[in-house]
């Protein structure tokens, strides 16, 4: 029976790179599959995986009625045996109840891969519908660690390493940027709770001892 899918996780425990699996041994069955993403960091109409893996897909900007694209690709004498879906928390619910409608109607797998929650812990719209309708929830298996070893369950917003919990929820980035630039970084609950990121923890260390020491 075919299933709407959701792969879930923090960023960095290989959403994307088991996403471009998928579809490569899909392919090498002869299947033929359609790929959607949203605002990925290699840039528009693009998947793409922090090992180096690219290809291309195709943009689901906000408006877009992903089943009726299928339709009409199918119609035109396109062929879809299944559906891939990256970045899928930045959906619109509208949308996820598509993909929900693609499995029913037309009967394909659709795998969607997302994170759950934002730099502020709450749901993505499109995470949630995905909870809501999906036949099955998986939690990606590979664990992404915090700067201090523990397990990462949570995505925080930096500017400049500084964690940051206000403003819009979303704003494309990546673990690797600039100083000054909005980021990411994953973060086990404790030091997402005290806003302690990797660059405020390095600081601290190299901070002087704040009580005063005496020579006996």
């Amino acid at each position: 029976m075919p299933e709407l899918v959701f792969f879930s996780g923090t960023m960095d425990c290989g959403k994307s790179t088991l996403a471009l699996q998928i579809g490569h041994n899909r392919s090498a069955r002869g299947l033929q599959g359609v790929i959607f993403t949203r605002d990925d960091r290699a840039g528009e109409g693009k998947l793409s995986s922090r090992l180096g893996l690219v290809t291309e897909a195709v943009e689901a900007d906000e408006g877009m009625d992903v089943y009726a694209h299928l339709v009409d690709r199918i119609s035109r004498g396109g062929r879809a045996d299944y559906v891939i879906v990256d970045e899928a928390q930045f959906l619109a619910p509208v949308q996820i109840d598509q993909l929900a409608r693609i499995v029913d109607d037309l009967g394909m797998d659709v795998f969607a891969f997302g994170i759950t929650t934002d730099f502020r812990t709450k749901l993505f719209p499109g995470s949630q519908r995905l909870i809501e309708l999906a036949d099955r929830v998986e939690t990606l298996q590979v664990e992404a660690l915090c700067w201090c070893g523990a397990r990462a369950t949570h995505n925080a917003r930096t500017v400049g390493g500084e964690m940051v919990v206000e403003g819009a929820q979303v704003v494309v980035g990546d673990v690797n940027q600039q100083a000054g630039e909005v980021g990411y970084e994953v973060l086990c609950r404790r030091h997402h709770q005290r806003r302690t990121t990797s660059a405020r923890a390095r600081a601290g260390a190299l901070s002087p001892d704040v009580l005063p020491v005496t020579s006996v």
